[in-house]
């Protein structure tokens, strides 16, 4: 049995590294610049590889300089390559990326670019593969009917489906009934809940309400607050990792969170020391920068 299936995008990360980040009309000089992998769903599927999970990425790219960048990270970082389409059609996504060197917080902007094209027919391709995964992990940067078409084949099996919805855009209620773990930062969490929050008994407010709207298991971020847990059964906080090094970069922290949350659950890790590894993993990649060049090794958070 395959470990985890990710479906999402891969883009071409062009990060800007500056001291502040400009204001609408303003030119600012930078302090680096860099181009690196990027794109929730592959930076998702190599932060659980590294974590020693066994990984299918599920996704679409460009014939293109930016599609090799895709397939050798794969397999340096031991991903099956057999579920990645190559579109001669359309490019390979990409993202351009402001970083403010300061305090590591950034502005993006992303063009999918091929990762948009993926079709529920190509996803139906690999229906046994998710089918037999212990984990089905995606997010909402894909067209969001392949991404309900997926979900509902990974219900099919028993495999546990998590549902990272960044960016925030408007999904179906149906949506909902297919998630067994919902992993919004805040900022997406108020978009679907439609209220500020800012403290722990405001998360709990949304964590119940998307408990009431299916979902099984709401896990909210909440940056250096932690995160907030809420189920059925029972909610609680859990702090942010207490880190010995220098913020660098935010850029792709969820994505660790999710990777490694996903790593945690198909190795049947228990609920707490599966979100306390997570969120380890997370404070662990804002620490280096760029995005999927920050996932942390196993060893890393040993």
């Amino acid at each position: 049995m395959n470990d985890i299936c990710v479906l999402g995008n891969f883009v071409a990360d062009n990060s800007f590294y500056a001291k502040k980040l400009p204001e609408k009309g303003q030119t600012v000089f930078g302090t680096g610049f860099q181009v690196g992998p990027g794109g929730k769903g592959s930076n998702q599927a190599i932060a659980a590889a590294r974590l020693g999970s066994k990984v299918n990425f599920l996704g679409k790219i460009g014939d293109d300089n930016y599609g090799k960048m895709a397939l050798e990270l794969y397999k340096k970082n031991n991903l099956d390559t057999k579920t990645v389409f190559v579109s001669k059609d359309h490019p390979t996504g990409v993202a351009g990326i402001m970083i403010n060197k300061t305090d590591g917080t950034n502005s993006i902007i992303v063009y999918p670019g091929a990762s948009m094209e993926i079709t529920k027919d190509e996803v139906s391709e690999f229906s046994e593969l998710i089918i037999n995964s212990k984990v089905f992990l995606t997010q909402l940067e894909i067209k969001t009917n392949v991404t309900l078409h997926a979900l509902k084949i990974a219900r099919k099996g028993e495999a546990t489906t998590i549902l990272n919805p960044a960016p925030a855009i408007k999904i179906g209620d149906e949506f909902f009934n297919y998630i067994d773990y919902f992993t919004p930062n805040e900022t997406e969490a108020e978009f679907y809940f439609g209220k500020k929050i800012e403290t722990y008994e405001q998360a709990k407010e949304a964590g119940d309400f998307f408990i009431k709207k299916g979902v099984k298991n709401s896990i909210i971020t909440l940056g250096d607050k932690g995160i907030y847990f809420t189920n059925k059964y029972l909610n609680f906080d859990l702090p942010a990792l207490n880190l010995k090094n220098k913020v660098l970069d935010t850029t792709g922290a969820g994505d660790a969170f999710n990777g490694a949350l996903a790593s945690g659950l198909a190795k049947k890790m228990e609920l707490k020391a599966c979100l306390k590894f997570a969120i380890k993993v997370s404070g662990i990649s804002v620490t280096k920068k760029g995005a999927a060049d920050s996932m942390p090794f196993l060893k890393d958070v040993s």
